[in-house]
């Protein structure tokens, strides 16, 4: 099985080596690394270029710098970057970010993986972060879900969902898509991959504000948007952010933003919502 791996990078020429070499150095060795550099204004470029000077399986593609909005920015990217290239050359799409350090049996267990069970559509290890001069578990997300830095999809279970979309909940929303095509996501806990930054810490929009609008682009009704945002509001133990949430998702409703999902995927993602809502919040 071939890889074909996106990285979408934007000023990241002091993290991105560090993903480069651990691809480098991978016991599977089958793959194709396109390096999208969304209009760097750092050393980027240079980084990207000595890799594809010395090794065919490294590219680039170049673009303009797209605005820093959560979700649609990377996702524009790795779709420029999956044009570059003929799908039907490969086996396995990944999506990884430019500031992840991979194991060195990655790429060969994801495909050991895949190879094994036929049902797998979306695999993935676990990431961790440094703390106090250790590697601790990010612990951002459950241990069954796989973190937007380091995608693996099967290219038929890919094609059938139509790609990733452009979208905030993106990396939420491929996973209830595939599942209900009948395919599997699936976290190889003995991956553990080494984040080098925190995620999010360059976005400028307010914690109230991007649950509003995550729960507005994740197609929620407003029922369960509502929920979503009391669950979070309990977190922080604040009525005020729980109020804030739902301006932000209303006013997107009254603006009527462009979703980037079907009717027909909104009503699959909140019969799924639901169906979790009822299992773990009202035990049906």
């Amino acid at each position: 099985m071939k890889f074909l791996i996106i990285i979408p990078a934007h000023n990241e020429e002091n993290n991105l080596p560090f993903t480069l070499d651990s691809l480098l150095h991978q016991s599977c060795k089958d793959f194709k690394i396109v390096v999208v550099n969304d209009g760097s204004t750092d050393g980027t470029q240079e980084v990207i270029s000595k890799y594809a000077d010395k090794d065919s399986r490294f590219t680039s593609v170049s673009l303009q710098k797209s605005l820093h909005q959560p979700g649609s920015k990377v996702v524009n990217a790795f779709k420029n970057g999956l044009q570059s290239q003929n799908m039907d050359e490969f086996d396995i799409i990944c999506k990884f970010d430019a500031d992840i350090i991979l194991p060195e049996d990655y790429l060969e267990t994801v495909k050991d993986s895949f190879q094994k069970n036929p049902q797998y559509g979306l695999v993935g290890g676990l990431l961790y972060v440094e703390k106090d001069e250790q590697w601790v578990y990010e612990g951002n997300s459950n241990k069954h879900h796989v973190r937007g830095p380091m995608k693996a999809y099967r290219k038929e279970c890919f094609v059938q969902m139509k790609g990733i979309r452009e979208t905030l909940g993106w990396d939420n929303i491929d996973a209830i898509l595939l599942e209900n095509l009948g395919w599997k996501e699936v976290v190889l806990t003995e991956l553990h991959v080494k984040l080098i930054k925190v995620k999010g810490a360059d976005y400028t929009i307010k914690p109230a504000d991007y649950y509003g609008r995550y729960f507005y682009f994740l197609g929620l009704n407003p029922f369960l948007a509502y929920i979503a945002a009391s669950k979070e509001a309990m977190k922080s133990r604040s009525v005020s952010f729980f109020i804030k949430i739902i301006r932000s998702y209303e006013r997107c409703r009254s603006q009527k933003l462009e979703l980037k999902i079907s009717k027909e995927e909104q009503k699959i993602i909140n019969s799924q919502r639901w169906n979790m809502l009822k299992k773990k919040w009202l035990k049906m």
